[in-house]
């Protein structure tokens, strides 16, 4: 019995030494530490694992391209959805599992459809998501197909193009051009003419006024009218405002003013200026008018003198110098003394 007592008390006593041996590694590894781990005041504290963060911003931090590639493609599906179908867009109409059903047609100008079965359906205006909802709809209601499911396709999206008319190399429609710059545009057609006003017009759907654009002569002066091109934009870019030049002037020509404005001294010194024989006192301006054609009286001498305003022209005016018969008379007189001296000078050079 003895034996049994001592040999239980060899036990406790080899357990009470193991016990306190774990418990000391433990306290020599917490004071081990380091103490940056530890939050300030408190050496033998562990450090405390971070907090928790909400799983978006757990996905953004640790994986920021995932992310953007999902909502990359979220875009990529929704876009194709908000394409507007217009007047002369070629599109497939597809359903599924009834292939006879399955029809590629173009919008008529009406902006109507003709499938079979449902007859015509006015698409014009609507997205690829409400048209194919209405034909599914038009589909069930007439008992033809239960539950169909229908899938619109784009082939030309001519009603999304950007049409560019007027004054340009290449004018017409380009189905690429939407959502790009007008100078992008511009240069797609081929540039500016010659002839081309850089006061240009941008029609876009939906807005009774158009957008009114002042280019500069050279386009990188100013790039605040390189504005933003929607999809069934019409550039409209307009023949410059000519100014015509005739009678007693040294080049009778007609001006382009492709941009700002030109004054009737400015006017006469790109023709060339007046000649001798010039009737200044009786230069006139004519007007072309809604009621007909408007003669105003101009100054030229004073102008000169700059005892009168330089008086400003507008497009297709013409701007008329009259000969003076007397400078005409004059003129010829002395043509002929100077032929009859050239003659005779000539005529003693040469007996």
């Amino acid at each position: 019995m003895e034996s049994g007592i001592a040999h239980f008390a060899r036990r406790s006593r080899s357990f009470r030494f193991v016990l306190a041996a774990f418990l000391a590694i433990i306290s020599s590894a917490a004071g081990q530490q380091p103490a940056n781990n530890s939050p300030a005041g408190t050496g033998s504290t562990p450090a405390q694992l971070p907090a928790a963060q909400p799983l978006p911003q757990a996905a953004v931090s640790a994986s920021g391209a995932i992310t953007k590639t999902a909502d990359a493609a979220k875009d990529s599906f929704d876009q194709p959805m908000m394409v507007t179908l217009g007047a002369g867009d070629l599109i497939e109409v597809s359903v599924y599992n009834v292939p006879e059903l399955a029809s590629k047609v173009r919008i008529s100008n009406a902006g109507d459809v003709y499938l079979p079965l449902i007859d015509y359906v006015h698409v014009d205006g609507l997205t690829l998501e409400e048209a194919q909802t209405l034909i599914q709809k038009r589909l069930e209601d007439g008992g033809f197909v239960r539950n169909p499911h229908v899938t619109i396709f784009v082939d030309e999206a001519t009603s999304q193009g950007v049409t560019v008319i007027g004054e340009v190399g290449k004018p017409g429609i380009y189905p690429d051009a939407a959502d790009r710059k007008l100078y992008e545009i511009v240069s797609q057609a081929g540039g500016f003419t010659a002839s081309a006003s850089r006061k240009i017009a941008v029609i876009r759907r939906n807005q009774a006024e158009p957008i009114r654009v002042d280019l500069p002569r050279n386009l990188a002066d100013d790039l605040s009218g390189n504005i933003d091109i929607l999809p069934g934009d019409t550039i409209t870019v307009p023949r410059a405002p000519i100014i015509y030049v005739v009678g007693d002037v040294g080049r009778p020509s007609g001006l382009l003013v492709d941009n700002g404005s030109l004054t009737v001294l400015q006017a006469l010194a790109l023709a060339g200026g007046t000649n001798k024989t010039a009737k200044l006192g009786s230069a006139r301006i004519i007007h072309k008018s809604s009621t007909g054609m408007i003669e105003s009286k101009l100054e030229i001498k004073k102008m000169l003198e700059a005892k009168a305003p330089d008086v400003t022209l507008q497009a297709d005016d013409i701007l008329f110098i009259p000969v003076s018969g007397a400078k005409i008379v004059a003129g010829r007189t002395f043509e002929a003394a100077m032929s009859m001296a050239t003659a005779v000078s000539i005529y003693a050079v040469h007996p």
